[in-house]
């Protein structure tokens, strides 16, 4: 066993294979923590353009939205002339309040409707903000109307009230439903968001790459050392790389400012546990088809990736993938993930999990080895026979 594993430790592709998954884990976590800092503060860099054509209600309301709302806002004479800067992307969205808004708004049962433009060639974030905000401004100017209606109805029914106490009375009704929004285990900011998928897909490729480099160590190895004996080294490095990778990634999200609800321990332990896993999955098809497996793992990224719920909920997804997800242990290290960074219940479930789908997939590999060992033995066989 020391013999096989001084060998494993000695080959340069084992020592390129563990520094390579532990640069994944420093350059991930350095980029992602760091390029993402401040997003949610600079949304006021986004840009509005506002189209008026209404010269009654409609200056009030530009007055109230370029006040009010936390982006740039351009005032442009001309819808073309608005909709060519969101063509080109100078804008984000373009809003067109048309020159009969206020005439519709007078008249009885007709609707009053404020145009909006977004160009959906932008990125996911844009298009969801930026929807997001005309929901919010629709709501202001409907707001607004309702109260200009009804004060003016209470100034009809009651001529000697007051213009300013029919305004008050008419705000208190139009603001008598108010939001009560209660946020449990709060995310702080946009790098912390990221967290779990920039270190699942670290992890994924991290040790993807490791255990082909380790493939080559096994095949340097040669007729030295026998096929259990490199098993056993692989599985034994294996193990020690996933704790000492674990800990340089815990500790990287720490010193970057993470935030880890249930401490550092909890993230090392659970981090070394997925590595192992991620790493013995992507063994086990390297052993199963040599060099091909590594189209598998190619495979394997992907659809974890997609169906672990890092980018889109699991609840959205189609049945097929919901279903495939539950066999994945990037789904289990997501949900472990984000029970430790942002709080939520134990991630007991998730580790037995782990261990599960790491057992069979070492259970595989050894099954494996044992039949390439078998067929080796038959054809010596057949060559003393000859």
């Amino acid at each position: 066993m020391n013999h096989a594993l001084g060998g494993f430790l000695k080959q340069t592709s084992t020592k390129v294979g563990i520094a390579t998954a532990i640069m994944f884990q420093l350059l991930f976590s350095i980029i992602w923590m760091t390029g993402y800092t401040g997003v949610s503060d600079n949304t006021k860099n986004l840009k509005i353009a506002i189209v008026n054509e209404d010269q009654g209600m409609g200056n009030q309301i530009v007055k109230n939205l370029q006040g009010t709302l936390p982006f740039q806002t351009e005032l442009i004479p001309t819808n073309e002339e608005a909709q060519k800067k969101l063509n080109d992307r100078d804008v984000q969205m373009v809003v067109h309040i048309s020159a009969d808004f206020t005439k519709q708004l007078q008249t009885q049962g007709q609707k009053a409707p404020i145009g909006y433009t977004i160009n959906e060639s932008n990125p996911s974030m844009t298009k969801s903000v930026m929807q997001a905000v005309a929901g919010n401004i629709t709501a202001i100017v409907n707001k607004e109307a309702v109260v200009a209606g009804t004060s003016a109805v209470l100034v009809q029914m009651n001529p000697n009230l007051p213009a300013d106490q029919a305004a008050q009375v008419a705000q208190g009704l139009a603001s008598k439903v108010t939001s009560d929004i209660q946020s449990t285990n709060k995310v702080k900011d946009m790098p912390n968001q990221m967290l779990p998928m920039m270190l699942v897909l670290a992890s994924i490729v991290g040790m993807m790459i490791m255990g082909m480099n380790f493939s080559v160590s096994t095949s340097l190895l040669g007729i030295s050392v026998s096929k259990w004996g490199k098993l056993a080294a692989r599985i034994v490095v294996t193990v020690a790389a996933s704790v000492v990778i674990g800990l340089v990634s815990a500790t990287m999200v720490v010193s970057l400012g993470g935030h880890v609800e249930k401490g550092f321990l909890s993230l090392w332990g659970f981090e070394s546990i997925f590595l192992f896993t991620f790493a013995a999955v992507a063994q086990m098809f390297l052993t199963l088809f040599g060099n091909a497996g590594m189209l598998f793992n190619i495979a394997m990224l992907s659809l974890q990736l997609v169906s672990s719920g890092a980018i889109v909920p699991r609840e959205l997804l189609s049945n097929f993938y919901h279903s495939l997800s539950n066999f994945f242990p990037a789904t289990y290290a997501i949900n472990g993930v984000m029970n430790i960074l942002f709080g939520g219940p134990g991630v007991g479930k998730e580790v037995g999990s782990l261990f599960l789908i790491a057992a069979i997939a070492l259970v595989i590999d050894i099954f494996v080895v044992s039949l390439k060992k078998a067929k080796l033995a038959v054809k010596t066989h057949q060559s003393q026979a000859v």
